[in-house]
Formats: C-alpha cells, structure tokens, sequence
C-alpha cells in the first residue's frame, strides 16, 4: 500500500461548557474573543484516524487545514505536536460571519490548492454550531464522494478504503474510491496526547502573520528551520470570489438572540434522613417535576 495525503479540517471552536452573557453578539454571531477557544473535539477525532493510517501506511502525511483568525495558529500547532506533518491557516477579515455555504466554499478552495490527496477527514460536527453540514458541503464543492458518521477504517487498497460508520440503530460498512472525504462520528477512539519530543521541536513554529511580531533572532531562526513554517493563505491566495464569503456570502441569518440566565426562585436545606429525602420526591412527584 502506497503512502496517503491527508488533509484534516479542524476548527478552533468556543468552549461551550463555559457559555456567558457575552457570548453572542449584537448581530447572532460568536463572540470568539469572550470565550476560551479549543479544538473542536470531533475534530480531534479526526486528526486520530488520520494518524492511525499515517501509523500504518509508511510515507503518509497529514496537512491539518483551520479557517479563522491569526490565534487559530494554536490549533495547528497543537495538531503538529501529536504527529501532524504541517499546518495551514486560512484567514482574512473577508471571511467574517460565515456560515458553512461560505465556510465549506473557502475549505473546499485550500483543499484544491492542496491536491493531489486522498481522503479528507473532520469531525462530524463543531459544537458551536452542531449543524453536521460543512463536511458534507465541501465534498460537495469537491464533487468527490462522502461518508459520514465513521468511527473505524479498517482496510484500504491503493483505490479505494473501506469505512465502519455508526448509525442509530447499529453499524455499517462502506466501501469507496480515492479521493473521498469523511466525517468521524463521536464514537471514535480518542486522539492520542501531545508528543513531548515534537512539542520541542516544533514549539516555535509559527504562521507569517505571526512570526512578523517577533524579534530579529526568531526571525532568522526560522530562516534556517523552514520546518517551522506554517502556511497562511488569505483571500487572494485562494482566488477566492467575494460574493460567497462572510456574511455577504451566508444565506443563514440570525433574527434574535436572547440571552437566558436561569436563576433559583428558593432553596431547601435537607436533613441526610431518609424521612427528608422520601418527602423531597413526594413534593416533586405533586408537582409534576418528575414521574
């Protein structure tokens, strides 16, 4: 079996276990800067499989793809030290406000400009959005065929892979052709940890919007250490039609947003008796909160 190129798509998502007040904003998108950002975790799921296969199949490699501003890097990075081989960051002001027509349309653009390649993987869905839809959307762009909800691959012939994807009811086995993209499902092995040799070694890799903020001496360091690069691509750079980015380029709109805050009416204090617990359910039985 030959070696494969992978390219992962992975999003730098808000935490949504620690969601505010000010986590939206006036016009219904996030407000990123509010919020702490980490790796979508289906994403994570992804990058596994693409290592897993990068583990069996000598002379594979992986190109993690992100879409976001500068600060995004971190995800690259943090991809690069479980084992992915580079980076590309995709940003421009342009972009802002994209909903997935105009999220996959830019991706699909990166993965072209990233051919040839075999398998395109994500997650199935980022967990500030939970549409499920980009993966689909860029194979659509690509017009190369789609599996979605994968958890296992267990076989591959220089034309084509064979996939195990988890359905509601049970599983099921696919087979398709090279070039193909997959989304992975929840169920997925998790990723395996950062690698302390590849953290030191590539701890200061960096994309050139970045390293423009440095000093002299890391600049002409990394004139010496190009695998320290990370790429960057804007809107020219994919040659990107500007009519379908941002918000310009998003049929979905946002009306309202409310901000809900829950907030306890009363409180009980209960004696640790079995008499105060069985008159607990009691009440709450009479009062319909629970059956």
């Amino acid at each position: 079996m030959r070696g494969l190129n992978m390219i992962v798509l992975a999003k730098q998502v808000p935490d949504t276990r620690n969601v505010g007040k000010d986590a939206m904003k006036a016009d219904g998108t996030v407000n990123r800067s509010a919020l702490k950002a980490i790796i979508n975790p289906e994403d994570l799921l992804a990058l596994e499989q693409a290592l897993q296969l990068k583990d069996r199949y000598p002379g594979s490699k992986v190109t993690v793809v992100t879409m976001g501003p500068v600060r995004a890097a971190n995800i690259l990075r943090n991809a690069i030290f479980r084992g992915a081989n580079q980076g590309v960051l995709i940003t421009d002001k342009k972009f802002a406000g994209s909903d997935t027509l105009a999220t996959s349309y830019v991706l699909s653009l990166a993965i072209k400009k990233l051919a040839p390649f075999d398998i395109v993987l994500c997650g199935r869905q980022a967990i500030d959005g939970d549409t499920a839809q980009v993966g689909p959307q860029v194979a659509e762009n690509l017009g190369i065929p789609q599996i979605t909800y994968a958890y296992e691959i267990p076989e591959l012939t220089d034309e084509s892979i064979t996939v195990r994807r988890r359905l509601p009811n049970g599983v099921e086995t696919l087979q398709g052709p090279f070039p193909i993209l997959l989304t992975v499902h929840g169920s997925a092995p998790p990723c395996r940890s950062q690698n302390a040799k590849r953290i030191m070694k590539y701890k200061h890799a960096c994309t050139p919007s970045e390293l423009s903020h440095e000093r002299e001496d890391y600049i002409k360091m990394h004139d010496t250490r190009h695998y320290l690069d990370l790429f960057e691509w804007n809107v020219d750079d994919l040659k990107a039609e500007e009519e379908y980015l941002g918000l310009s380029g998003s049929p979905t709109k946002v009306n309202k947003v409310n901000s809900i805050v829950f907030k306890a009416k009363e409180s009980k204090v209960l004696e640790p008796s079995e008499a105060e617990i069985d008159g607990l359910m009691a009440e709450l039985i009479d009062q319909n909160n629970i059956g």
